[in-house]
């Protein structure tokens, strides 16, 4: 009865937090979100001398009921798997650490000459931030295009590279060491930003060969920043399709407690990936 009773509430705890088609789930979800925005803004907050100064003992009391809550929900995500350490060391668990060590670590760290390694720490909570795009359903297609086109753009920023070196080369030898092009690594650094659109201004041709060069390649910039774009769009595209046909399914957001596989049918009895029993009931 014992072992049944303590099968349930981990059921029921799991549910909550790992999934969202339930109310409380639902309910879950929205709670956390809203800590999350709340401790960015008080990192935000707290890097504004004026503001630190006048209410430090206020940010610092709400960053520990934060810290404590995340740490809460740490804790809750390990013991409702199967495999705690599949979690812990994922993408998510090492986010979620992250966002809850840097607090207790300021308190282990004394000393006036700890206290510029204690504002890096600090900043790590800005790793919350990252805790979002669990929520946001958009942010899985996207992660999923940008994998999906990596061999590509991969292949095109190469190639990208290849133009530079290249053109920078000329440049050195056409506009010369009297011009700012002391040396190729110069002239190559110059290429990439009026490649990019960016233009510093530091270095500019002086030769009316150079600057037609450097026309070209500015021209030749805006046509290269498109490329990425249309890459990673096509495969956002076809990232869109597929979740089309997944909700034709019906899948829902039911997470399997022992491998944590996502995207079960509705209704289903056994996780697709490992074969463990969904319901308990």
């Amino acid at each position: 009865m014992a072992n049944t009773t303590q099968t349930n509430w981990k059921t029921r705890l799991h549910e909550i937090i790992y999934e969202a088609d339930t109310p409380a789930g639902k309910s879950f979800d929205i709670v956390l979100l809203i800590t999350i925005l709340a401790s960015i803004v008080l990192v935000m907050l707290e890097s504004v001398k004026s503001i630190d100064s006048n209410y430090h003992d206020i940010l610092n009391i709400s960053e520990w009921i934060i810290t404590i809550l995340f740490s809460i929900e740490y804790i809750a995500r390990i013991i409702t798997v199967k495999k705690p350490f599949k979690y812990i060391f994922s993408f998510y668990g090492m986010i979620d650490f992250l966002s809850t060590i840097p607090k207790y670590i300021s308190i282990m760290v004394g000393g006036v000459h700890a206290l510029a390694a204690l504002r890096a720490l600090r900043l790590l909570r800005i790793f919350r931030i990252l805790k979002l795009a669990r929520y946001l359903g958009a942010s899985n297609n996207l992660i999923s295009a940008l994998k999906a086109s990596r061999a590509k753009i991969s292949v095109f920023l190469f190639a990208v590279l290849i133009v530079a070196v290249i053109l920078g080369t000329i440049m050195y030898l056409v506009e010369g060491e009297e011009n700012g092009f002391v040396n190729i690594p110069k002239s190559v650094y110059w290429c990439i930003v009026t490649l990019t659109t960016v233009g510093f201004g530091d270095i500019a041709p002086q030769t009316p060969l150079g600057q037609f060069i450097a026309s070209l390649i500015m021209i030749l910039g805006y046509g290269i920043i498109a490329v990425p774009t249309g890459i990673v769009s096509a495969e956002y595209t076809n990232q869109n399709k597929k979740e089309s046909k997944k909700s034709e399914l019906h899948l829902n957001t039911q997470s399997c407690p022992n491998c944590s596989a996502e995207s079960h049918k509705d209704k289903a009895e056994y996780c697709y990936n490992c074969g463990y029993k969904l319901n308990h009931e």
